[in-house]
């Protein structure tokens, strides 16, 4: 359902005027339909000079399609001056979202949604490839593209694909990797699953055209049985491998908008 209540981001800017002319088109730009904008987590520094926000953007489904759903901001304020400045950026799932949050000097733990927000994990395999995103030790992972597929009905999930390159030295026989995120058509639960690829025209031609199930990474140590299991249950477009959902939870979506449908669009 359409939250008509949803709280609005707190930029705390009040007394403050933007740095430069870029910083106050920049910011304009981003937070002109800061309605649509819905905070899923934020921190505001002690001291006053920095504020670090996760949004929800519910007008993305109305922007080119396969427009990534998230957004990070990073304000810092100069008290001395009263002006401010910002940086931000859009993702495609959460944890990526998150890493961003916390390498512009976000604490971790302000990082995580609010409770009630959203469908959650429904497996202990999805926790962990998304921890291994929200980490990506080392900087293993490079985004080289995402898109995001939002019907906006509740006849169908939510499908989030993003194509990463691994740099990690095992994963160098198909280091180019797929990070599947389906979502319910209930939108009370979601799983992600990883597939490997020896190059992009590979991991491209399985995107475009799922003929195949997902060609599933090894398993990470410890994860052997989820793997097993996952791979008689993934991964065709639309398949039905999801665990049992838990309790039912609102999504920060609307669910009443227009259809947008999927094309692939850059990071």
């Amino acid at each position: 359902m359409t939250d008509f209540h949803a709280p609005v981001p707190d930029y705390r800017l009040d007394g403050f005027t933007p740095a430069t002319e870029q910083t106050e088109d920049a910011f304009l730009s981003v937070t002109l339909s800061d309605d649509m904008l819905v905070p899923l987590a934020e921190h505001h520094s002690a001291d006053g000079r920095e504020t670090y926000l996760l949004l929800y953007d519910r007008a993305a489904i109305w922007d080119i399609p396969g427009t990534a759903e998230y957004v990070t901001l990073h304000i810092t304020r100069d008290a001395a001056q009263r002006t401010f400045d910002f940086t931000h950026e859009r993702h495609p799932v959460i944890p990526l979202a998150q890493n961003w949050l916390i390498r512009q000097g976000c604490p971790a733990e302000s990082a995580e949604p609010s409770k009630n927000h959203g469908p959650r994990p429904a497996d202990v395999l999805t926790a962990r490839l998304e921890g291994m995103l929200r980490a990506n030790p080392d900087d293993r992972y490079t985004v080289l593209d995402h898109s995001t597929d939002n019907p906006c009905s509740f006849d169908f999930g939510i499908e989030v694909s993003t194509l990463v390159h691994d740099s990690h030295p095992a994963s160098a026989h198909a280091p180019y990797r797929v990070f599947l995120e389906e979502t319910t058509k209930d939108f009370r639960s979601y799983t992600v699953r990883e597939g490997a690829f020896p190059s992009v025209e590979a991991a491209d031609t399985w995107v475009r055209e799922r003929s195949t199930p997902l060609p599933l990474a090894p398993a990470p140590d410890g994860a052997v049985g989820l793997r097993a299991e996952t791979a008689r249950a993934r991964s065709t477009v639309n398949s039905g491998g999801l665990a049992v959902p838990p309790a039912a939870v609102v999504p920060p979506r609307s669910a009443s908008a227009a259809p947008a449908r999927v094309r692939r669009s850059a990071p």
